[in-house]
């Protein structure tokens, strides 16, 4: 019968789907309908809908949130410090290192917690938003988290995309949509997408599978196909192919489209919104690295403290009538407890007396240092950008000290040391120069050309070769109807002025090409269905019909289109870099243009080429089923497409050529030139012509006129005649081991190298290790690099080579880009500008600025005072504590070893937490040792802290000094003072807790007044915790010690704080203690010439 028939073919047609099906593919029934109606339809599993961002849930928080913590070592060790005091009988309570801890982990897991929770906020908005949904004909609403693989989803104008969509149709009548991805990239122009070719007007009845790839996070790449099977008399089957330009991707805005219709392919976290927004790699700021050499220091020094005493405690009780005295006679269970068990845990306990030489509260000093010292960064007024109304963002605050610490800058040049502002300057055709004045078409007095026919063909192809939309009119403008222009109603008869008409390109240099025919006589005026329609001089409209783009890539550098005119002409135009064009086209042509292109980019201007090619009917048959048949593949589209281009795009004449000018961003040759003083090397990493980019360079004054430039580029490698391998050998040679003086004061050097020889360079031959070595040799003696033609890849390579060398030397990266991000996630710190490039650039920075200049405030100003406060903070906390504890070590001498703590439980749990934390916090967020002025407009003073300088070996040699002489100082100089014990006038003598008492006063007075003679930059901040504190530690002891506390069973400072300050001489050794450490940093302070010059100094030497 007819119907088994049927059943049959479609079982056919299905077998067939899926012997070509891969693995890495999926098949999305649309609407949930299967191919042949009759079959058992099993929906195949796909993930929801649901975003997850957050970390935790309220079950899991907690074991999640405190494994992650005791991960860290500084954590874990203060852990096991504070079980061994649990079980092991030790002569501090657990307490002293278990308070501290608790704070530490509440702390941090109270941001944490916070910073989850705002993320569960962000994912309910997202998954609860109300969508509309297909159903069996039906319109539903229903939750954006319920949308299922499959779905037709309705989106309306300004609603978001709430999963990833095959676009299937849409309200425009020529069946595309605008959609804007600032969310996803940042680019705020209208993008354009297609339909499918030939879906049916009637969704309820559509039968369709679509087979694509699995997801994967490049936003700019989709390859799938879509099968519709039509039920007539016999089922037919169609196949069209889908790309980019049919996804509507998740996070995007349908923009001047009433609503579309389209099929959920992707879903939750397999969207590439999702798969985007993956967790960078972690970046380590080299003051971690110090913190933890300094840290291995300082745990040798314990265990060095703990093995001393337990060594002279068992001395000690050797000796006659000491290990078992009358008073304190041992137990049976003592007398028969292992020896070698008893040193164990005496040791264990002697680590735990000592313990606090290790800062725990630093940790949580840094992080909150470097959390609230990021807010400077990002309210500071002179970052707003008033053009886009945004300031400087800070994505991570782990890195802001390593802004102080840069040696190697790498920069775009496009859109980062240039405005990307684009502006036709001039143009050749067939050899003739046709300049722009004054806006008008007058042409320059030598462009006699051999017919208008020419000129023409090269206008056209600026108005056919590109993928530009005209803007849609809102008709609110000024009273404007029709903002797009006037000729649309009236055939020609008016025609809006050129400022009125607004283009939606993806870059900015489509657009001025475009704008550039339009100021010569030719206007694009868009695109009706399929048809390109454009004015020529005459006012007449002429029509083309568009049949293929050939999109641009990087890697060709060149885009065509394939157009048939009114008379049924096939033409193919093509626009791309000479270096792409020259070899397609005929020798002869080439050498009329490209003296021009070479002096337009000499002189800085973007140049293209612009190719043009006749296609005879059987030409654009065997073209048009290749194009056909690699976009409908599902495996290595993209090379088969290649090929095709490939062969389609030879033969071609050469039409002319254009140059467009992109001006230099506002204050860069200064920015570069401050960069330089302060002794940074730049590297400009551009994909432009070598003569555009050393153009560049010489107007940001990267390259003076001094410079000595260095070649090394496919030009200089083919002089000899010889293979590229042995030139390049030779040149590198020649240029490593040259008589020149590379540390000469008087000559500077430059380097030019391009994408070309680069490969070479890196290339995976057994040479490619010595040629990599001779040519960082090479850069790093020259101040600047011109890096031109590069791949994306290529930037990363270079950042990845220098990162790497000796001396791993702090990198930074900077571009507007998504060609930049690679580069950018590679370096040490990645600084993305928010250009016109999209935001990609801005998404995977750790930092965005607005404006390349505000990138020398960012380093010579914010960047030096964080490390300068940061490495100070640093220094501070290791000194302080051993000022704390050395005392503590020498008191065990004169205490037979016996573990007697020094101080009372109170003050060792309050010392890091409470008595010396706040003032080093609000130090290192207001300190300003030089005022912001100075450091800006003396760049040199950047040098000083270059290179890690407050966090080597010596300066941390001499705090560490500066704590040895002031722990001894305090220790003996009480002990002198107790050498008569009877220091009250009633004649009762001071006893053991006393002595730590006055110890620990003079502790605390001394390290505060330390910092308070440090700091330069006074605020009521700084007057309020550091005095504060100091009255704090006051009220706290007369309080712990004037009253009695229930929950203690023994209250060992029980008036003796009161009864000490009764004591004139306690008084008397107390002052002159605190004078006698202060004594070196006083005379240093009088003595020393300044480490930096003074505020007042500068502004009079500048005056």
């Amino acid at each position: 019968s007819a119907l088994s028939i049927l059943a049959n073919l479609t079982h056919v047609i299905c077998a067939f789907g899926r012997d070509e099906r891969r693995v890495d593919s999926r098949t999305i029934y649309v609407g949930h309908r299967p191919c042949p109606a009759t079959d058992a339809f099993i929906p195949p599993k796909f993930c929801d809908n649901r975003i997850v961002s957050s970390k935790y849930t309220v079950w899991n928080f907690l074991p999640k949130n405190l494994f992650e913590q005791f991960r860290r070592i500084a954590n874990f060790y203060f852990l096991i410090i504070f079980l061994v005091q649990v079980i092991v009988d030790t002569p501090t309570s657990p307490v002293t290192s278990g308070l501290p801890l608790f704070f530490v982990i509440t702390v941090t897991a109270i941001k944490q917690g916070y910073e989850d929770w705002l993320r569960h906020k962000a994912d309910n908005e997202v998954n609860k938003y109300l969508v509309t949904v297909l159903e069996d004909g039906r319109r539903t609403r229903k939750e954006s988290e319920k949308i299922k693989v499959g779905d037709v989803v309705e989106v309306v104008e300004d609603e978001t995309f709430p999963c990833d969509l095959i676009l299937l149709q849409s309200s425009r009548e020529d069946e595309t949509c605008f959609v804007t991805t600032a969310s996803l990239d940042g680019e705020s122009n209208h993008k354009t997408h297609y339909t499918v070719p030939d879906t049916e007007k009637g969704l309820e009845s559509l039968s369709a599978t679509v087979e694509c790839e699995q997801p994967q996070p490049d936003l700019y790449k989709f390859v799938g196909r879509i099968r519709f099977v039509t039920f007539f008399s016999l089922c037919v089957v169609s196949l069209r192919s889908l790309g980019p330009e049919n996804l509507l991707l998740k996070g995007a805005t349908l923009k001047n489209t009433q609503k579309i219709y389209g099929v959920a392919v992707y879903s939750g976290m397999e969207t590439k919104m999702a798969l985007n927004y993956q967790g960078k790699s972690q970046k380590r700021s080299v003051v971690e690295k110090s913190i933890n050499a300094f840290l291995l220091v300082y745990l040798c020094i314990l265990v060095s403290k703990a093995l001393v005493c337990t060594t002279l405690k068992y001395v000690w009780q050797s000796q006659p009538g000491q290990e078992e005295p009358w008073y304190n006679q041992k137990t049976q269970k003592e007398k028969d407890a292992n020896l070698y068990l008893n040193m164990f845990t005496d040791f264990l306990s002697f680590m735990v007396l000592f313990n606090f030489i290790i800062p725990v509260s630093m940790y949580v000093t840094v992080e909150m240092q470097k959390f609230l010292g990021s807010f400077f960064i990002s309210w500071d007024k002179d970052f707003f950008d008033p053009e886009i109304q945004e300031g400087a963002l800070v994505n991570t605050s782990d890195l802001n000290e390593e802004l102080g610490q840069v040696e190697y800058v790498f920069t775009d040049k496009t859109g980062t040391l240039t405005q990307n502002s684009m502006e036709f300057i001039e143009c050749c055709i067939d050899g003739f120069q046709y300049k722009n004045r004054d806006s008008s078409t007058e042409l320059d007095g030598f462009c006699v050309t051999d017919g208008p026919e020419e000129e023409e063909l090269f206008l056209r192809a600026l108005c056919l070769c590109h993928t530009v939309q005209v803007k849609e009119s809102t008709g609110q403008e000024d009273g404007v109807g029709d903002q797009v222009d006037g000729v649309l109603g009236l055939d020609g008869e008016m025609v809006h002025p050129a400022e009125l008409r607004g283009f939606i390109a993806s870059s900015p240099d489509e657009v001025a090409l475009v704008k550039g025919a339009m100021k010569y006589g030719f206007t694009f005026l868009g695109m009706e269905s399929k048809n390109m329609r454009v004015m020529n001089r005459d006012k007449d409209v002429e029509t083309y019909e568009l049949l293929h783009v050939l999109n641009f890539d990087p890697v060709r550098r060149r885009m065509s289109v394939i157009v048939r005119s009114n008379c049924g002409d096939i033409m193919l135009f093509c626009k791309g870099a000479d270096s792409s064009i020259f070899p397609r086209v005929r020798q002869e042509e080439v050498d009329r243009i490209s003296m021009h292109v070479e002096r337009n980019a000499t002189e800085g201007y973007r140049t293209l080429c612009v190719a043009y090619k006749l296609l005879s009917s059987e030409e654009y048959a065997q073209a048009d089923a290749g194009l056909r048949e690699a976009r409908l593949a599902l495996d290595d589209r993209e090379e088969k497409l290649m090929a095709v281009y490939n062969q389609v795009e030879t033969g071609m004449s050469l039409i002319g050529a254009t140059a467009v000018e992109d001006r230099l961003q506002e204050e860069a040759a200064e920015t570069m030139e401050a960069l330089q003083r302060a002794g940074m090397k730049v590297w400009v990493l551009t994909g432009d012509k070598m003569e555009t980019a050393k153009s560049t360079c010489y107007a940001c004054r990267l390259f003076q006129r001094g410079t000595e430039l260095l070649e090394l580029t496919v030009r200089t490698l083919e002089d000899g005649g010889r293979r590229r391998e042995e030139r390049l050998h030779e040149v590198l040679s020649a240029f490593s081991f040259s008589p020149r003086s590379w540390t000469s004061a008087k000559q500077d050097y430059g380097f030019i190298i391009d994408g070309a020889t680069l490969s070479l360079v890196f290339n995976s031959s057994p040479d490619s290790s010595h040629y990599k070595s001779l040519f960082l040799q090479i850069c790093q003696n020259c101040t600047t690099v011109l890096c031109c033609r590069m791949a994306p890849l290529q930037k990363a390579q270079i950042v990845n080579m220098v990162k790497n060398s000796k001396g791993s030397p702090i990198t930074l990266s900077i571009g507007d880009g998504a060609n930049d991000v690679s580069m950018i996630l590679e370096a040490h710190i990645g600084i993305g500008i928010k250009g016109k490039e999209g935001r990609q650039a801005v998404r995977n920075s750790d930092y965005a600025i607005p404006k390349l200049k505000h990138l020398k405030k960012l380093l010579l100003g914010h960047g030096h005072l964080y490390y300068v406060r940061i490495a100070h903070l640093v220094q501070y906390f290791f000194y302080k504590n051993l000022c704390f504890i050395l005392p503590q070590f020498l008191y065990q001498f004169f205490c037979g070893s016996s573990q007697q703590p020094l101080y009372d439980a109170a003050y060792l749990t309050m010392y890091n937490i409470c008595f010396t934390s706040m003032p080093i916090l609000a130090y290192s967020l207001l300190e300003q040792h030089i005022c912001m002025e100075v450091l800006m407009s003396n760049a040199t003073l950047y040098r000083d802290v270059a290179k890690n300088a407050m966090l080597r070996w010596s300066p941390f040699l001499y705090w560490t000094l500066l704590g040895v002489y002031q722990g001894l100082l305090f220790f003996f100089g009480v002990r002198f003072l107790f050498s008569n014990p009877a220091l009250q006038d009633n004649g009762q003598v001071f006893g053991n807790w006393s002595y730590g008492t006055i110890v620990f006063t003079v502790l605390v007075f001394t390290v505060t007044l330390k910092l308070a003679m440090d700091t330069r930059h006074w605020t009521w901040i700084n007057h309020f915790v550091i005095w504060g504190s100091l009255a704090f530690y006051m009220v706290f002891s007369f309080f712990w010690g004037g009253i009695i506390w229930p929950f203690l069973r023994q209250q060992r400072l029980y008036f003796v704080f009161a009864n000490m300050l009764r004591s004139v001489s306690a008084w008397l050794v107390i002052i002159l203690l605190i004078l006698l450490s202060l004594l070196p940093e006083i005379l240093l302070l009088v003595l020393r010439k300044p480490r930096w010059p003074h505020s007042r100094q500068v502004r009079y030497t500048h005056i």
